[in-house]
């Protein structure tokens, strides 16, 4: 297919070729004045082999296999892969009609990718149509196994964010270390609330100490290797270092927090120039003048609107704010994201199909996902979901840390134990850094009830115990606690639940509810967790509860009520306030 027909004619913008058409309320490509329309891309031009690698990418041979075969020595990048054209086309709109006008949000774009990924939360609603065209832009590498297996609809959503200081791409040798393989520059684990009302946005230092596991690592020919870990050492060395990739990261983080991502996505510095440029910039304001000679920003105290080269010295700079070290440079980088993202959600962007087209050309160039996101449906799918989170609630926070007493020049932090496991205990279990309407007042009367009323004794509570996702032996470990220190005698282990949970679980009928109350007394267990439903019979043919263990239980006699709200002492922001850089 020629440039035109592709919308890249000489002197000719893609978005320029895009139209509404007033009859369907769709954008349509119109590919020259007298082309009819169509609200689907024609058909692609195969990319040439080396196209990828035109760009600084490797090229895919083909997909790696999803299980771990034997390891084999080795320490090549696994390789990127590109989709082709998805199996079916979207749904047409011919023949019917709309049955009331959609707004213009909704026809605006949904995927555009980038920096921190951040934008999908911006067009989460929009119409999809025009990722059929971007979809060789769009890379992948391995998950490896270090991935939930991709998110749910119908849970919460982690996605790891991963900018790297890889130099690739025109303009960007200078910056830094132009030799280096792309460690983890600036990351955060998005977490998104199972009922869409709130996210968190937690930063990780890239000179975090850390222990690195052990990763099996995919090759270019499809062989795994299993790289060494690294105790001790910068979390940014979790990616690039020893030919590690995003997947190791990924066991990085589980084994720091304590919570498995679902999905990893990947910007280079192009992210940020591009980005920036196609929404006609992003407004940041400073409290003092900065003129940082390592990054080249050089901007006098006040607010400005900055794109492009201008906005990557930004999101770089650190000796200039705060501290002069990287724990301000990630204040920075909130305080950029949280203004992105008001410029994403304005009308000035998403009701203007040019901006919105370029978005998503400038993005998918600059991303890779994980092989469980490598379909456009996949990138539809998730987005739709993050669209329906409303960024006031939206929280920006930190791992906690404390200067690393090992040395006596303080170049990297380590973990505030007396801070850090509470905010990862809030993200594991749900919990929203804001004060949201989570549940209607109707349902929070019916879940406190659950924990009101008479309570059975303890030797009448009958009560089958699977395994769901709790570490191994659990389920006999809890037996053996309400057996032999509770005196809830009438208990048996049932091994493994037919699937694993997040959350640990306690399912009776109406007649038993005496019966549970007095179990989540012994328990600890929240209202929450009490699920009204069926009996079960146990060995001796009578009814009985069941109680599955989820991946929150932490040992029988640990109390399984999670915190309610964050503590007051946690230093964080939301996307909808305007703050200065000190």
């Amino acid at each position: 297919m020629d440039a035109q027909s592709r919308g890249r004619a000489e002197n000719i913008d893609p978005a320029d070729q895009w139209v509404l058409n007033p009859e369907t309320g769709e954008y349509e490509l119109r590919l020259s004045p007298s082309a009819p329309q169509s609200s689907i891309p024609g058909p692609r031009r195969p990319r040439p082999s080396g196209a990828g690698a035109a760009r600084g990418r490797t090229a895919a041979p083909g997909r790696a296999p999803e299980r771990p075969g034997r390891e084999t020595p080795g320490r090549e990048v696994p390789p990127r892969r590109r989709r082709g054209a998805p199996e079916e086309p979207p749904p047409g709109r011919r023949g019917r009609r709309p049955a009331k006008k959609k707004s213009k949000a909704k026809k605006a774009l949904l995927w555009t990718g980038g920096t921190m990924a951040f934008v999908v939360l911006a067009t989460g609603a929009a119409g999809y149509l025009y990722l059929e065209h971007l979809n060789d832009n769009i890379e992948s590498l391995p998950d490896d196994g270090a991935s939930t297996g991709g998110f749910r609809k119908d849970e919460a959503i982690n996605i790891l964010l991963i900018g790297t200081d890889k130099r690739t791409g025109a303009g960007n040798g200078s910056y830094g270390d132009k030799n280096s393989a792309g460690h983890a520059d600036t990351t955060i684990l998005l977490h998104v609330a199972k009922d869409r009302t709130n996210a968190t946005a937690l930063s990780i230092p890239r000179d975090l100490i850390v222990d690195i596991p052990d990763c099996p690592t995919t090759q270019e020919d499809g062989t795994k290797e299993v790289i060494p870990g690294s105790p001790g050492v910068r979390f940014n060395e979790s990616l690039g270092q020893s030919g590690r990739t995003p997947s190791c990261t990924m066991r990085t983080v589980t084994e720091l927090t304590g919570i498995k991502p679902d999905n990893f996505m990947v910007a280079d510095f192009n992210a940020v120039k591009t980005l920036t440029s196609a929404v006609g910039g992003v407004e940041v304001c400073l409290a003092k003048d900065i003129d940082d000679e390592k990054s080249h920003l050089k901007l006098p105290a006040g607010t400005h609107t900055i794109e492009g080269e201008q906005a990557l010295a930004f999101v770089r700079t650190r000796y200039s704010v705060g501290s002069g070290g990287d724990l301000s440079r990630i204040g920075l980088q909130q305080q950029f994201l949280s203004s992105l993202m008001r410029k994403l959600k304005s009308n000035d962007t998403l009701t203007s199909p040019s901006k919105m087209i370029k978005l998503a050309e400038a993005g998918t160039k600059a991303l890779t996902v994980d092989s469980q996101l490598d379909s456009i449906n996949k990138l539809k799918d998730l987005g739709l979901e993050l669209g329906k989170l409303d960024t006031r609630n939206l929280t920006f926070t930190t791992v906690p840390v404390k200067d690393n007493p090992a040395e006596k020049v303080k170049a990297t932090v380590v973990v505030d134990e007396s801070k850090a496991p509470e905010v990862f205990s809030l993200i594991k279990n749900d919990v929203s850094f804001t004060e949201v309407k989570q549940q209607k007042k109707k349902e929070k009367d019916a879940v406190a009830a659950r924990l009101k009323g008479e309570k059975a004794p303890a030797s009448e509570v009958r009560v089958r115990i699977m395994n769901g996702g709790a570490p191994g032996g659990s389920a006999q470990e809890m037996l053996n606690w309400l057996q032999l220190q509770q005196g809830v005698t009438k208990s048996e282990n049932a091994g493994n639940a037919p699937e694993d949970l997040k959350k640990t679980t306690l399912e009776y009928a109406p007649d038993q509810a005496a019966q549970a109350r007095r179990l989540a007394d012994l328990l600890g267990l929240s209202g929450s967790a009490m699920k009204p439903g069926e009996s079960v019979t146990n060995s001796q043919g009578l009814p009985a509860m069941t109680l599955t263990l989820g991946e929150d239980f932490e040992g029988a006699g640990t109390p399984l009520t999670p915190p309610d709200k964050a503590p007051d002492d946690i230093e964080k922001s939301t996307a909808d306030k305007v703050e200065c850089a000190k």
